[in-house]
Order: C-alpha cells, then structure tokens, then sequence
C-alpha cells in the first residue's frame, strides 16, 4: 500500500488485516477484478477502500495523470455549470450504508489529497452538487440519486477507474438492476475490460453471481468463512410463537438483558419487523411500556432516520425497531442483541440482519420468532443453525422436513432456489 495510506492505517489503529482484506488487498492491486463474499462484520469495507485509495494515490506519484486532488480542475461546460469525473465509484444501496462508507472511505484518503463525496437520495441535493462540484475524486453513491445528478449533467462517469458494488448481490436483485445496468452500461463508464470492477456481499445466490459476472472481466471470486453463513460468535436461538404473542415475547426479553455491559457501556437491541407501519406501532408501545425505543424505515425522513441511529448509537434509546433499510453493512458497536420479531422472507435477509450483532471479533446473540407463516425458511434456517454448530429445536427441524407448496423456501423477493435441494446463498463459485 502507498505510504500515504499506511500512515492512515496506523491511525485507524488496525494492526492486522482481517481474512477477507488480506486476500482482497493485493488481488485489487494486481488490476484483478474480484467477486468477494464475507461474511458480515469481516471488514469488507476496508478491503476495497485501502487498495482503491493506494493505487490512485500511487498512479498520481507516478505520473500517472496526476488525478489525486484534481477536482479543483475539473472541465466547465458552461460557468455555471461544473462536471465531476470521478475516479472510483462506491455503489450501496441505502443511504445509511453509503453515509457509513464515505465516512471510512474519508479516513483512508486523509492527508493524501483525494476528495471523497457522497450522493444520496431524501436529503438536499443543491447541497451535494456543491460539495461535489468541487471535486470528487471517488464518489459513494446510491443508485436513484447517481442516476438523477447523471442526467442533469453534474457527473460524468467517463473517468471511472474503479467500479465497487458494495452488498452486490442486493444491487443486482430485482429492485435495483435495471438502475445499475443503466449506470454501468448507458451512461458513458468506461467498459468493463478498461475499468476494475469489484463485487462485496455477505451472500451471494448461484443467480446472483451469473448475472455478477456480466459487470466483471476475468474475476478472481474469493471466499472467506462458509459464505451465507454467519459468524460462530453469534449465538442464535428460535422462538415458536404465536403472531399474537411476539410482544409478550418480546417485553420477556427485554426485561432479562443486562443494561450495562462488562466495559461499562449500554448494549443495544435492535429489532426487525416486516412493515413501516409495524415498526412505529412496536416503538410507541414498547415506549409507553418503559423502554426507551427509536424506530427507523423507509418512510421517515432522512433527517429522521440519521436522528435515530444517533440516539441508538449513543444509548439513549437502547432499542430501536427497524425494517431492512438498515439490515445490510451497518456497522453499530455495541450491539448485543438483534431480535427477528418478524423472520424475513429469505435466508439471506436473515444473514445479514443477524450480522449487526458479532462484529469484529465481539460476541453477540441473535433470537427469531418464528410462526406458522415462516415455514418457507425453516429448511435455509435449519442448515444455517446446524452449520453454525447452535441448537436446534425439534419442531425446528419437523418443519424443515415437511413440503412446503407455496414456493421457494430461499427466494424472497423472486428469486429462485439453486434446484438441487440445497441453499441459495451458496459458498461456491458459479461461473458457467
């Protein structure tokens, strides 16, 4: 890595590379682009932000174009009118994970003139576009607001050196593709065999990885850990309930965990529920009911959310009841306990939420509520927790065994199982 950002390494006070980052580093750095599956809190961010933030710093000490810092000499089209042309792009799909990596990705390019910018929907966008306009030389984004400062002709993609798709494998599901084939391939970005493209996820469906490697160009895919699993220092239990009994569940399992933990601070629960309306609904009772709770979903503001997430972080509301807006890539400290009150549809989901807890070397617990409407996920729910060496409940396993006709138990949101009766975020590498 260049000097510049060793020296930046040393501040962040990492003294060892993480599995994932000690084979993503250098395969970055030798031009290869890369399909990386991790699993959650692996330091995944780190992997594609050091060697992307070194070889720009060292293709400007080079000679190589001299990009680092050059925003400031970005092309005017008119002006009034400034064109950012950044270098490396970071796609995410929430603004709270694009936020958290541009924040890293700051750490990293201090003090070695790279400008790093972030674009996101639900807040000011004349804000950003000032902030952009005086350079970016690599830009985290998510893709709506991308798309939008694309078209209004306040970026250009023609410069991109570097691709990152961060939570790949929900960036090429079906909500999102269609946008990312437009960024990709219908809005200038240099083509895949020019640029270097690289894929990061926790999971990765067999389907998913096929439609990767339409982006990729002789990809090396990497695994780190049994892909689509979870960490072992997650201790992960199931609850049969009935829908009606969750909240006496729920009030049980707040009322037993410890408010204060070994090194003084205040663990965290965060809570998953399927709707926004759910959600407000579980923080106002859980309130009224003396716990201290914030909620957070796709229907609140930006200003909103960004407000929740401080009071959860900080522990002066301890729980926080959350759709998947933040069930991917955040990384909250302290957080002790994720509670399924409503499962997901897939397994994948599963994995990433349970991944808020367990991070970086630190124990966590996971505990599910699982109904008579979650018997699609009992199968993808019995081999993870079978793999992770937890215990597994009779009716648990009762219920992986019986037919289920309604579909795939390891779709969700259309996706299809791999047909040969095993699961769909696989640890295999599926070129064809």
């Amino acid at each position: 890595l260049a000097e510049a950002v060793l020296r930046n390494v040393a501040r962040c006070g990492y003294d060892n590379p993480t599995p994932v980052q000690r084979y993503s580093i250098p395969i970055v750095l030798s031009g290869r682009d890369l399909m990386a599956c991790a699993q959650t809190g692996s330091g995944k961010t780190a992997a594609f932000c050091l060697p992307v933030v070194s070889g720009l710093v060292s293709a400007a000490e080079g000679g190589q174009g001299g990009e680092v810092g050059r925003g400031d000499r970005d092309a005017y089209d008119y002006d009034y009118r400034r064109v950012a042309r950044p270098l490396a792009l970071v796609l995410a799909p929430t603004r709270e994970l694009a936020a958290q990596i541009n924040e890293e990705a700051k750490k990293f390019a201090h003090k070695t003139g790279l400008k790093v910018k972030v674009a996101y929907g639900g807040t000011s966008m004349v804000q950003q576009l000032r902030d952009i306009e005086k350079g970016a030389d690599i830009l985290v984004a998510t893709p709506g607001r991308l798309v939008d400062m694309i078209e209004r002709g306040k970026i250009s993609l023609e410069a991109i050196k570097y691709l990152i798709m961060d939570e790949a494998d929900r960036m090429l599901d079906m909500g999102f593709e269609p946008q990312i084939r437009k960024i990709v391939d219908g809005m200038g970005m240099p083509r895949k065999s020019v640029r270097q493209t690289m894929l990061f996820s926790a999971t990765f469906p067999p389907e998913i990885q096929r439609l990767a490697s339409d982006f990729l160009s002789k990809y090396i895919f990497i695994t780190v850990g049994r892909v689509g699993s979870s960490t072992d220092l997650i201790t992960q239990q199931v609850e049969f309930v009935t829908h009606d009994e969750k909240r006496t569940y729920l009030i049980d399992l707040l009322q037993k965990q410890s408010f204060t933990s070994s090194d003084g601070k205040q663990p965290l629960t965060l809570v998953f529920v399927e709707t926004k309306r759910e959600a407000d609904s579980l923080r106002y009772w859980l309130y009224n009911k003396g716990f201290p709770a914030t909620a957070i979903h796709g229907d609140r503001t930006q200003e909103e959310r960004e407000s929740a997430l401080r009071s959860f972080k900080s522990g002066l509301t301890p729980v926080m009841v959350a759709t998947d807006v933040v069930a991917r890539g955040l990384d909250v400290p302290n957080v002790a306990h994720v509670i399924n009150y409503d499962l997901p549809k897939s397994i994948e989901d599963y994995v990433h939420r349970i991944g808020r807890t367990g991070r970086a070397g630190n124990a966590g617990s996971a505990t599910a509520f699982f109904t008579e409407s979650n018997h699609p996920i009992a199968k993808g729910l019995l081999e993870l927790m079978t793999e992770a060496k937890q215990n597994v409940p009779t009716w648990l396993e009762d219920y992986a065994g019986k037919p289920f006709y309604g579909g795939s138990s390891f779709g969700g949101r259309g996706r299809r199982s791999n047909g040969d009766g095993g699961s769909s975020f696989g640890g295999r590498d599926y070129r064809g």
